[in-house]
């Protein structure tokens, strides 16, 4: 086991705690406040493939990145914008799934399957919200969000698909 300042880390998590020492030593981000200094919230997937300050030209602070497997709108999701919205400056939201994701190469049943067959674990109680059509399921997000009762008619919501192969962001047209 690595040791860290508060406590013992277990030894599967020892890179990233070391690896947070040397973040540690230069360190310049203190003094950020907690809104969105861009007023931009950005709704994209897990893939570590995607670095969505770096891909949008931001920098630490300027957007809330909100992440799940697809990129979708869930209710968890729309919670969250509701809070950034009212409590944490956000006045646009974009939508940024990408190419090549997982989620959009097996239907709902065939994850299950998947998963079942590899580990043993039913996860049938769960939805995982695959993605059938790429553009449909974009427009079907952003629809979610521009109507949703608890967000402002004003609020700016745009689509974009993120290409993990050529780092292109072409803008979904209504």
């Amino acid at each position: 086991m690595s040791t860290n300042a508060d406590s013992t880390v277990p030894e599967a998590f020892a890179d990233v705690f070391d690896a947070n020492d040397d973040y540690v030593s230069s360190f310049a981000l203190g003094g950020l406040e907690a809104k969105a200094a861009k007023g931009l919230a950005i709704i994209t997937c897990m893939d570590s493939r995607i670095a969505p300050l770096e891909v949008l030209g931001l920098e630490p602070g300027d957007a809330k990145i909100l992440r799940n497997a697809g990129a979708r709108v869930t209710g968890d999701v729309l919670r969250t914008l509701v809070l950034a919205v009212y409590l944490l400056g956000v006045k646009r939201v974009l939508v940024m799934p990408h190419t090549q994701c997982r989620m959009a190469q097996s239907t709902e049943a065939e994850l299950h399957e998947l998963i079942d067959q590899r580990h043993g674990i039913d996860t049938s109680s769960i939805k995982f919200k695959p993605i059938k059509d790429p553009i449909a399921t974009l427009r079907k997000d952003i629809a979610a969000i521009a109507s949703h009762p608890l967000l402002p008619q004003d609020l700016d919501v745009a689509g974009a698909i993120y290409d993990v192969a050529t780092g292109k962001l072409t803008h979904l047209q209504a």
